[in-house]
């Protein structure tokens, strides 16, 4: 008996969740983004309204929403109305319930976050028929959103990530006559400030569907609290308004660069490197930072209701260094160095402090399980850059904390016990910090689970994207089917060279 599989069905009539084809839902899907961003190339935005219209009323957009908003890590996290799709028939209903007629959203519920700095961050939970009509809407506008996009932002974008935009600070830093002077920059409440109207004015969407969303409210201890700016963190459409909103900065520098090249006859080394609302931009001198460019981003920035902050934004010497993404940029003499920053690796290794000091009952398979993510996603993230030397401090740190967690536990035994109850010799390694599952191999043998050791992630540098890459146009797809089999260590045929897409 075969199951056959539904990829359309009418707007009134119930689905069967599981027989879904979800491949032949992405490829429809994404054939209507294509059309889109083909539109927004051309610059048609009739053409770009129709398709947009075309694609939040398919259904195939709509299931793909729910799945979307139901297989995320804030699945089980509600909103107001308590909420969420955990069942295929509730799945099922809500791509049902996804019309703009008769659409209201409901108030966000606010939670707060902790900061790095002591303060805390407010984080905005739509309901979850809020959070899929947002990423409805989000399918419809991000290929405009890409094509529209400054080559060198890297924040919340598809295909893209914070070892691209380490890379590109590299490339403009790294060279005997690259720039020597950065503005580091931050945008100050970045999320909650920007301007309603210039959203409203200059985002190609709905507009009756963006302004309910921005007009939302919420609802903070019991009380409903109005929206008179910003797009709240938290929001599936969130950071692409964001994105949209600081797009055309990279511009505004490229014609000041210009402008000040015809002046002195001399390149004045202006660029921009930005990942959500941090960013950074090189010049020649700290006068020319401080004097021309800081004003123009300042007057960019009024426009849409958003300013500096003034204890984050500073301009640095490239021999001094400064933090961005987690990492240290600097020059020692003459060498760009990238490495993770202090700030980091105490964060981190405060993090594993953490779990072992809740858990000193807990058995070592278990600690082991809770620990081998957190040491994995962090020497995951710096693997890019030059680390070996701090691998190999963070692994004696870990090892001390470790050590500790034993001792706690055996106050009355010796170091020799200990080290034979919890660390193993495994071929050339020792002090292996590794313990039995209570599994057998196929050859007798138990199976053994060991902690991750970040001195042995290999490091393998990474290939930054291409600044015009869009995901949403044909002729790129070569290029990141290619990057994608490169991620996972795969050489396939010609390599793409950025010359084929000039």
């Amino acid at each position: 008996m075969t199951t056959t599989k539904v990829v359309a069905a009418p707007s009134h009539e119930k689905v069967d969740w599981s027989s879904l084809d979800w491949a032949m839902i992405h490829r429809q899907v994404r054939r209507l983004q294509m059309r889109i961003a083909k539109a927004a190339r051309e610059g048609n935005t009739r053409e770009v309204k129709a398709f947009q219209r075309l694609l939040t009323r398919s259904f195939s957009a709509k299931a793909l929403a729910v799945k979307r908003v139901t297989d995320n890590q804030g699945k089980k996290t509600p909103g107001v109305d308590g909420e969420t799709w955990s069942t295929p028939k509730a799945k099922s209903e809500a791509i049902l319930s996804l019309k703009r007629n008769g659409y209201r959203p409901k108030p966000l519920r606010r939670v707060y976050i902790p900061k790095s700095n002591g303060k805390q961050r407010p984080l905005g939970i739509p309901t979850m028929r809020d959070r899929a009509m947002q990423a409805l809407y989000k399918l419809a506008l991000e290929p405009v959103a890409e094509t529209l996009a400054d080559g060198h932002s890297y924040g919340f974008r598809p295909e893209r990530s914070t070892a691209d935009a380490i890379a590109q600070c590299f490339i403009s830093l790294s060279q005997t006559f690259s720039a020597q002077w950065i503005l580091e920059g931050d945008i100050r409440s970045c999320f909650d400030k920007i301007n309603h109207e210039w959203l409203m004015n200059n985002v190609p969407l709905d507009k009756d569907i963006l302004q309910k969303w921005l007009k939302a409210g919420f609802i903070d201890r019991g009380i409903l609290f109005p929206t008179e700016a910003g797009t709240p963190q938290g929001g599936v459409i969130s950071p692409v308004l964001a994105n949209m909103a600081l797009d055309g900065l990279e511009a505004k520098l490229r014609g000041l660069e210009t402008e000040l090249r015809k002046q002195s006859r001399q390149r004045q080394k202006v660029h921009m490197v930005r990942y959500a609302d941090d960013f950074i931009i090189t010049g020649c001198s700290q006068e020319m930072l401080r004097d021309m460019v800081q004003p123009l981003v300042a007057d960019f920035l009024r426009e849409r209701g958003l300013e500096l902050s003034p204890e984050k934004t500073r301009i640095t010497h490239i021999e001094e260094g400064f933090d961005f993404l987690g990492q240290n940029i600097r020059k020692y003499g003459g060498t760009l160095l990238i490495t993770p920053s202090r700030k980091n690796v105490k964060a981190f290794l405060d993090k594993v402090r953490k779990v072992l000091k809740e858990n000193r009952t807990a058995k070592q398979v278990n600690l082991i399980n809770l620990l081998n993510p957190i040491i994995r996603g962090w020497a995951n993230y710096h693997r890019h850059v030059v680390v070996m030397k701090t691998f190999s401090k963070v692994e004696h740190l870990i090892w001390r904390a470790l050590w500790q967690w034993c001792k706690r536990r055996h106050p009355k035994k010796g170091s020799r016990w200990i080290k034979e109850k919890y660390f193993k010799n495994l071929g050339p390694r020792k002090w292996v910090f590794a313990a039995t599952t209570g599994r057998v191999r196929d050859d007798g043998q138990p199976v053994l689970i060991k902690l991750v050791n970040p001195a042995y992630i290999k490091i393998r540098r990474h290939i930054k994207i291409i600044g015009k890459a869009n995901p949403y146009d044909p002729k790129w797809e070569p290029y990141f089917s290619q990057r994608r089999l490169l991620s996972k260590g795969i050489r396939y045929g010609r390599v793409v060279h950025p010359a084929d897409f000039s």
